[in-house]
């Protein structure tokens, strides 16, 4: 009769175990890697959460001393899919060749606003940018590139956004951010128009990623929701007031649009977030703080202007790396 019961125990408890087994999630992996210079590798990660393969610009430096800190640069909404536009339009490898960095460029994000969108979108689908960046990324770059396990965060106008909601909602993960013509805040009226405007331009609907405007989810990604957690971080903030400048006059190549035309679109853009990255700034200021002001009294939404910014960022960002 013992027998009988422990036999039966044991059916049971084989019964509970093996659907546990079976739903053990998978884990994201580096599928594919390829040297397209000295400086710069291309991995393709396996990701779960995305559901497809992502691939992945890392640049490392020119003198490997040893382990190095992690710096995640974010495209704006025009970036293309094939590589991110630091690479091609704010010589990103030039920059960092001589710093001992690893700096990794997520392609493929545009209009996305990195984030974790709720339903899937006709255009863009499901994607899910929070989760691959700050769980599945990190782990995967500092095993493969000798990282240290600290992270800072580098985005122009949808990528500064992007900067910082992640460290707002990810401060053990992220020493510090830089926001380069973005638009941080997406409360009020101004800026969920322009978060909705962004993700139009690409096709897609924003209340698919946050849900209707002013609800729940929208807070709990508007970084002044979540004051607090910046406290301590190296934070930078730039954006030209709009105004056209030499830098504006310079001939420039692969434009569609004659220079007219690219300037007055860039003015509007850049003015906006002006506006809107002044807004913040105060904000930060009124819950005491610290920043970089990188404000510029000229300047439009364009490469030379983001350009001239880098170097500051870093100086900004690197301190915590």
């Amino acid at each position: 009769m013992a027998s009988s019961l422990l036999a039966a125990a044991l059916a049971a408890a084989a019964c509970v175990v093996l659907p546990a087994v079976a739903s053990a999630s998978p884990k994201a992996r580096i599928s594919k890697s390829y040297k397209l210079s000295a400086l710069r590798t291309d991995i393709v990660v396996a990701s779960p959460s995305m559901g497809k393969n992502i691939r992945v610009s890392v640049l490392t430096p020119r003198a490997d001393r040893g382990p190095r800190s992690t710096v995640y640069l974010l495209d704006g909404a025009g970036a293309t899919k094939g590589v991110s536009d630091w690479i091609t339009k704010g010589r990103a490898g030039q920059f960092f060749a001589d710093k001992n960095v690893n700096v990794v460029l997520p392609m493929g994000g545009a209009g996305t606003f990195y984030t974790n969108w709720r339903k899937r979108d006709p255009k863009l689908g499901k994607p899910q940018w929070e989760t691959f960046l700050t769980r599945e990324l990190p782990p995967l770059v500092d095993k493969q590139f000798n990282g240290t396990g600290r992270n800072a965060l580098i985005g122009l106008s949808m990528g500064g956004q992007a900067a910082y909601t992640l460290i707002a909602r990810h401060p053990q993960l992220y020493t510090g951010a830089a926001s380069l013509s973005g638009c941080p805040p997406v409360s009020g009226p101004l800026n969920q128009g322009y978060v909705r405007t962004t993700v139009a331009k690409t096709g897609g609907d924003a209340n698919n990623m946050w849900g209707p405007p002013g609800s729940r989810s929208w807070r709990a990604h508007d970084p002044v929701m979540h004051l607090d957690a910046l406290r301590g971080k190296h934070l930078f903030l730039s954006a030209g007031s709009g105004a056209i400048g030499p830098l504006d006059l310079a001939p420039r190549t692969g434009d569609d649009m004659p220079q007219e035309a690219v300037n007055a679109s860039g003015s509007a853009l850049e003015l906006g977030a002006y506006r809107c990255s002044l807004e913040f700034a105060v904000q930060l200021r009124q819950a005491g703080i610290a920043y970089t002001d990188g404000f510029r009294l000229i300047g439009t939404h364009s490469w030379p202007y983001w350009r001239q910014d880098l170097p500051l960022a870093w100086a900004t960002v690197s301190r915590g790396l």
